[in-house]
């Protein structure tokens, strides 16, 4: 989710209100699922308790069932590499990854939707999911998104937006006011759709950068806590803003090419909170200015097909944590968790569907 620094992009004409409601509301269902499959499970909304899996269904209804495929973010890209502590962030946490040596990382791109054969400029959000294994075999992973902010900051509204974008059986889109209106009765909403007013797809997964979005808590050896929200941002990639070209493939053509070329870098940046910036809800961006650590670089060397790669069956549940890395109250955190563990049972059932794929 991403939290920091998101990537400057050209000044273009503001849309207008009206304007920005109707792209909203073309896009419905994919907006909806941008991050993917959050539902709150434990028992606050009762007495219609809605679970993981009725979520993970609604998923499906408004995407369609894709046999073996993520049920959000389906269509995507295994990566591999490894993180180079600065130990900058020593003084804050003792997880390991945060020493001085190399972590292997196992990562995947991706485009938020359950379709795994979206177009790559369907959309302007692009994600990048990590895991760290530790020396000491503790596991650190988490999922980031280039926008800066999530649209709302509860499992609710999730939900409700989500039901906003569904399908109508008729004509197999989202009811033409319902996303609208949607916004119109959030006003948390506000920041997140400003971004989209500019927003376009990009050329390039390696040129973007990617935030954290939630809140979590760095505890170093005295028992510290450090609330924190971390993102990447490119080093020594092109700058982003190039147009996306017309082909449906483009993202992953162009990280093979510039892989070919040598190893992709970002630099690893923890943002620390202060007093009374808010650490349970992803709407909200924390004020410019904070002390931002450097917690290292991120290093990619190569990459692999999502249906037989190494990222295809790990699960990136964003509360697997190391020690010296804790969750927030936030509750999407636990909701992600929840619906996560849904997708993934459902879709390692049916990974012999898989098709095969062919890389050079």
């Amino acid at each position: 989710m991403v939290d920091q620094l998101p990537p400057v992009r050209p000044a273009t004409p503001p849309l207008s209100p009206a304007s920005v409601l109707l792209r909203l509301a073309g896009i419905g269902g994919v907006v909806a699922v941008i991050l993917g499959g959050f539902y709150y499970v434990n028992g606050t909304l009762d007495p219609q308790r809605l679970s993981p899996g009725k979520l993970v269904n609604a998923l499906e209804h408004n995407n369609g069932v894709h046999p073996g495929y993520r049920r959000n973010h389906a269509k995507g890209l295994c990566v591999a590499g490894y993180f180079e502590g600065s130990g900058a962030a020593q003084g804050l946490s003792t997880a390991q990854v945060f020493g001085t040596g190399r972590t292997p990382v196992v990562g995947r791109f991706a485009l938020p939707s359950g379709n795994p054969y979206a177009p790559d400029s369907s959309v302007p959000i692009r994600s990048f999911a990590l895991r760290f294994t530790q020396a000491n075999g503790q596991q650190w992973r988490t999922g980031m998104n280039s926008m800066p902010v999530f649209p709302v900051g509860t499992p609710e509204a999730f939900y409700q937006m989500l039901q906003a974008g569904a399908p109508e059986a008729a004509t197999g889109k989202p009811a033409p006011g319902a996303m609208p209106a949607f916004f119109a009765a959030h006003p948390e909403t506000a920041a997140f759709l400003q971004w989209v007013k500019t927003a376009k797809p990009s050329a390039s997964y390696a040129t973007e950068s990617y935030n954290g979005i939630n809140a979590f808590y760095l505890v170093n050896a005295a028992g510290q806590r450090q609330a924190v929200r971390w993102g990447v941002v490119p080093l020594g990639q092109d700058a982003p803003g190039a147009a996306a070209p017309d082909d449906a493939d483009y993202l992953e053509q162009d990280l093979d090419k510039r892989l070919a070329a040598g190893p992709l870098k970002w630099q690893f940046n923890l943002t620390l909170a202060e007093a009374g910036d808010p650490t349970t809800d992803a709407s909200k961006a924390w004020p410019a200015g904070r002390k931002v650590v450097d917690a290292g670089t991120l290093v990619l060397v190569k990459a692999q097909a999502q249906n037989d790669g190494e990222c295809r069956d790990i699960n990136y549940d964003p509360l697997i944590l190391p020690s010296g890395i804790e969750g927030s109250a936030d509750p999407l955190l636990a909701a992600r968790s929840a619906a996560y563990a849904s997708s993934y049972v459902r879709r390692t059932s049916e990974v012999d569907q898989l098709p095969k794929e062919t890389r050079p």
